[in-house]
């Protein structure tokens, strides 16, 4: 989807139309979850803090995430591409991969197909998507990419080498900044530099098994298969911060609004969690280090996960400049199965779970007008 956040916020408010829009947290500490095409020109983009986003764009308009809303038109999405093919993989909300072999006579060429699936998608959200069609996953998802927004990318069929070949390296899956810094320090700056690069020098870089990854999607090869339904293993939220911290204090800070946002995210997929999992990166080695802990019993709400998030910063070093923070939510079972333990504890948990439902339900109708008193 094109800006799927920022885009459900304008259909919606047909004032925001045409105006820099940011969707996430409107304080000076929050993070920005998807910025409009509009604002996009001034440097604003996803997972940027929202006092910087704000500096490069003041005439922007912060709105606050409507999680809940946002998975709800995701279903509309997956529901209008299961009539196309049984083999639907969802991606994230917003991004989904179908598998179309031998569809063609049910449903036309490949290029109909991609037009037919975007016609039904606007029928039915009023929005806007980008689709790339191509011989597997990573040239698909780097296909639908690349002519953004509203727009159909074709890789014709066998010519995928040759079509990344002049692309640079940041769209390889996998490399982020710190391996494309690598890849640089080899003189490899396209796609192809990769493909034809020593396989030894590559491996002495950044390890065999990645060296290996590597090479086969230069040349076009991912030979994974759409797995329809996948169910999320984890549900995790987590920042790259504009400046490093560290100490439990600080490092706690951050954590806590991320176990916030976590929590939202269980309530709106409708599951609970069993284990959550902390992780940090340090900034002068880049080493990423994390901590897991079960719960005492499975939950959906903040105030438990910030309890046992927090209790896991004194297995970890907050002592050095840390630049990322993250927490996830893992051992995802459906929010309506009982829950167990202490009979006290139980009735706590609930009670937290039942508070946070409500607020839930009084920001997505209101906005992000009332909070916990703890928070």
């Amino acid at each position: 989807m094109d800006a799927f956040y920022a885009s459900i916020e304008q259909r919606d408010h047909p004032e925001l139309r045409g105006r820099p829009v940011i969707v996430g947290g409107p304080t000076k500490r929050g993070v920005v979850s998807t910025a409009s095409y509009e604002a996009r020109p001034y440097g604003v983009h996803s997972a940027m803090p929202m006092a910087e986003a704000i500096r490069r764009c003041p005439q922007a308009v912060v709105v606050p995430v409507r999680m809940s809303h946002y998975v709800e038109v995701s279903r509309q999405l997956m529901e209008v591409m299961r009539r196309f093919s049984p083999l639907v993989e969802p991606l994230s909300l917003d991004e989904a991969f179908l598998d179309m072999t031998g569809t063609e006579e049910l449903h036309g060429a490949a290029s109909i197909t991609a037009r037919a699936i975007k016609d039904q998608i606007a029928e039915a959200t009023l929005l806007t998507c980008s689709v790339g069609v191509a011989d597997n996953k990573f040239l698909a998802k780097l296909a639908s990419d690349l002519d953004k927004p509203d727009a159909v990318t074709i890789v014709p069929h066998g010519q995928g080498k040759e079509f990344i070949d002049r692309l640079p390296i940041r769209r390889l899956w996998g490399v982020g900044p710190r391996t494309a810094e690598l890849l640089q320090s080899l003189e490899l700056a396209t796609i192809g530099d990769v493909a034809r690069a020593d396989t030894l020098a590559l491996t002495r870089l950044v390890g065999e098994a990645q060296a290996a990854h590597l090479q086969a999607l230069s040349r076009g090869e991912d030979d994974r298969p759409v797995v329809p339904d996948r169910e999320a293993k984890s549900i995790g939220s987590e920042e790259t911060l504009a400046e490093d911290i560290r100490g439990k204090a600080d490092v706690s800070v951050v954590l806590r609004r991320h176990c916030d946002r976590v929590a939202q995210r269980l309530r709106a997929a409708g599951v609970t969690a069993g284990m959550v999992r902390v992780k940090v990166r340090y900034s002068q080695t880049f080493r990423l280090a994390t901590r897991e802990a079960r719960l005492s019993e499975p939950c959906d709400d903040s105030r438990t996960l910030r309890k046992a998030a927090v209790a896991l910063l004194d297995k970890l070093d907050v002592s050095k400049p840390i630049r990322l923070v993250g927490v996830a939510a893992a051992q995802l079972d459906g929010a309506q199965s009982p829950m167990q333990g202490d009979l006290f504890e139980h009735k706590t948990t609930e009670k937290h779970s039942r508070l946070e439902h409500t607020l839930d339900s009084i920001r997505e109708r209101f906005g992000d007008v009332i909070k916990r008193a703890d928070d």
